[in-house]
């Protein structure tokens, strides 16, 4: 069944429905834009039809288009995808500037026929791009609708005329939050900001836009006007120039030059603002192809659409029943407590939020009434939506409220006897098909499973801190969590509109084995004489989004020295960082323990800004003359991560590398621009990152030494995305 279908209404304007069948969403595909294409020459050349209107058979517009699509037309175009890729975006540029153009005559602007946009819903991506070319865009008044081009977020940019168009319509200022940071914005915004026309009733948007069809409306836009002016000015003009010139400057504080996208976009804009309308469509289509042949955006397409959907779909799933979450009983009313009692409610289940005391209890459900006060006063909630959610929460100290709930989410003291005794309290109330999870982020699973009465109904969850604004969650097989305790807790993190990995259990799990050894390279780096700001930049330079020393003074030394002290406890004499622990017991003992003190690797003023590096540390610690490459850095602190996840991965920690890229980006900041560790060693190449590890361990130690499975892949000239295949067998 088509995609797009047209129906010419008696008033002689013709209705052009986008409606994807199969999908909950409409995307494009390369057969519906060329049925779409054949729809426009039907309008055009039929003088029965006065004008059209594009619109949607579904309560949303369309979601943006099928990034597989430019996957397979770089594969089917040989030795030259950069050619395939270019042709496919100048198509849709002629398609678009079709409906732009209308039928007018070229010189004198006179004829064509209108075309408006009615946005049912949500637009985004090429969602709005279609209507950008159309000559008037309605929206149905839906507050729950976003608009905007948010491509950027997952490593490209606006290709089929958004950036070019968005930029003349706005000017560069007013389209950069749009463009340069992705923001959706609902109708109403979108009405303000520009982007759209009108805002109607959605029972309405049909006759209102065909109304304005059959109006006789001036169609030619501002840009094919003589004597047009960028709004701003353009870039040879005073206020432009300085408009381009903050752009810059603020695309390279943000991305320190790690995202490739934002500057070819910023290129795209500028480049083309200086020349003709259709000169500048071919100079975004030869930037939009530049970028999609550049390794990070498909890296970061794969890992951020493509997989991070599928994750989210339940792509491991175990096959069972759905175990949808009715009500879920949070113990521990503390800050992790409170904020999964608050995304709980968020997701309509019932809560009945735990503590010891209710004064506690009462404070954890009060974190949930000031995070819906702050959506209030941003006019983002409303006091009924907020009466509501509260009204799901349920704070107390009573363990026999717990009785009717299918889920349990531990969240106390990390400490094994204190969770091993609300276990028991909790499991003497609670059904025998309640699914027990606890919340820690280092305990191993399978030994606090010991403390239930049903160690194949025991995981863990663990959730990154604060709840409300990280999107993974951490879910942790112990050696006999079955599979409806699986599906349970992945089902929940899909209420909760989290996106989920699940892991086997192990020392750290997954996310904090991996960022544990970035923290400490850091911490080391430091005692080797390694200048902090050396070592902070070239974290941020690489993509990481906070440097190790400021991500110790995040979480905190203390608990740096806490964990540190139990991990050294467990390993006993092959314990590797007795280096880091000097640097981090003595500001331990400093009473430097980061942000909460004021006082860390860095120093803060009365409000706790920070304020830049402590002057002390140089004292203690002073640096070396002779400096390390960026280079060098860079690498130690990338490869100190991406060896722990080739180790879960060979250790079956890890099942699946979509997981491990994922659950890496989402949990701790992994260098998005690279897709994941996995996806940054497949860049590489494994040959060069198996010598690169080689000279890395030769010099810094054994840390760096290459796993067997990575030494296995370079010998035979593997990438991790073709040996791990998801539709494929490890070879």
């Amino acid at each position: 069944m088509a995609d797009f279908t047209l129906k010419t209404d008696s008033d002689g304007v013709a209705v052009i429905t986008w409606d994807v069948t199969a999908k909950s969403m409409n995307v494009m595909t390369r057969d519906s834009q060329q049925e779409l294409n054949a729809l426009i020459d039907q309008v055009l050349t039929d003088d029965a039809i006065k004008g059209a209107v594009i619109t949607s058979g579904k309560d949303s517009f369309a979601g943006g288009m099928d990034l597989n699509v430019l996957a397979t037309i770089r594969e089917e175009s040989g030795d030259d995808p950069a050619e395939g890729l270019f042709n496919f975006t100048m198509e849709g540029h002629r398609m678009l500037r079709k409906i732009e153009r209308a039928g007018m005559d070229p010189k004198t602007n006179k004829g064509g026929k209108p075309i408006a946009a009615a946005l049912t819903g949500t637009a985004l991506g090429i969602g709005l791009e279609v209507p950008l070319a159309c000559h008037r865009i309605f929206a149905a008044d839906n507050p729950k609708a976003k608009i905007g081009l948010p491509e950027i977020m997952v490593g490209i940019f606006p290709g089929a005329g958004g950036t070019t168009r968005l930029v003349r319509k706005l000017g560069a200022m007013a389209a950069s939050p749009l463009l340069l940071e992705g923001k959706l914005n609902n109708p109403q915004k979108a009405k303000a900001a520009g982007v759209v026309d009108e805002v109607v009733p959605a029972n309405d948007l049909l006759s209102v836009a065909k109304a304005w069809v059959l109006s006789e409306p001036n169609i030619v836009k501002p840009w094919d006007e003589k004597g047009y002016k960028m709004p701003g000015g353009a870039p040879y003009h005073p206020a432009g120039f300085m408009t381009y010139v903050g752009a810059s400057a603020m695309v390279n504080g943000k991305t320190m030059g790690a995202y490739p996208a934002a500057k070819a976009l910023l290129s795209a804009a500028y480049e083309g603002a200086l020349v003709p309308f259709d000169t500048a469509l071919k100079i975004e289509a030869r930037y939009f192809t530049q970028i999609l042949m550049n390794p990070s955006s498909s890296a970061m397409i794969r890992s951020l659409f493509i997989n991070k959907e599928a994750l989210e779909k339940g792509a491991n799933r175990p096959a069972v029943a759905p175990q949808t979450v009715a009500q879920v009983g949070v113990i521990g009313a503390g800050m992790m407590g409170a904020g999964i009692a608050l995304v709980s409610a968020l997701a309509g289940i019932k809560v009945v939020l735990i503590d010891a005391a209710q004064e506690a209890a009462d404070k954890g459900k009060a974190y949930t009434a000031a995070y819906m006060d702050k959506g209030i006063a941003r006019k983002k909630a409303t006091q009924d939506k907020k009466d509501a959610v509260l009204g799901l929460i349920n704070a107390t100290t009573d363990y026999a409220a717990l009785k009717d709930c299918d889920l349990i989410v531990e969240a106390v003291f990390e400490d094994p006897s204190v969770k091993a005794e609300v276990t028991a309290q909790v499991q003497a109330v609670t059904g025998p098909d309640c699914i027990f999870a606890t919340n820690t982020s280092t305990l191993p699973i399978t030994e606090l499973a010991r403390a239930s009465n049903d160690p194949e109904k025991f995981i863990g969850i663990h959730f990154f801190s604060p709840v409300d604004k990280m999107m993974l969650v951490e879910i942790i097989k112990g050696r006999e969590t079955g599979d409806t305790a699986v599906a349970k807790a992945l089902d929940f993190v899909r209420q909760i509109r989290k996106t989920p990995i699940v892991v086997n259990d192990e020392r750290f799990f997954y996310a904090n084995r991996c960022i544990i050894p970035y923290i400490n390279e850091g911490i080391r780096m430091v005692r080797e004489g390694v200048a902090p700001a050396l070592i902070e930049n070239a974290a941020k330079l690489v993509g990481m989004p906070l440097g190790p020393l400021q991500l110790t003074d995040e979480t905190s030394i203390d608990l740096g020295v806490k964990i540190a002290k139990a991990t050294k406890a467990a390993m006993g004499a092959d314990y590797p960082n007795d280096t880091v622990d000097e640097v981090l017991f003595w500001m331990f003992e400093e009473g430097r323990l980061g942000r909460k003190a004021n006082a860390g690797f860095f120093s803060y003023d009365e409000k706790g800004k920070r304020q830049g590096l402590w002057d002390g540390l140089a004292g203690k610690y002073p640096t070396s003359d002779e400096q390390p490459s960026l280079i060098d850095v860079q690498h130690r602190l990338l490869f100190t991560q991406v060896l722990e996840a080739v180790r879960a991965l060979e250790e079956n920690v890890l099942e699946d590398i979509r997981e491990g890229d994922v659950g890496a980006i989402l949990g701790w900041g992994f260098a998005p621009w690279s897709g994941g560790p996995f996806s940054w060693l497949d860049m590489l190449g494994t040959p060069y990152a198996a010598a690169r590890c080689d000279e890395l361990s030769d010099t810094y130690g054994d840390r760096f030494a290459t796993p067997d499975l990575l030494r296995d892949m370079a010998d035979k000239g593997q990438s991790f995305y073709k040996r791990f295949a998801v539709d494929g067998k490890a070879a």
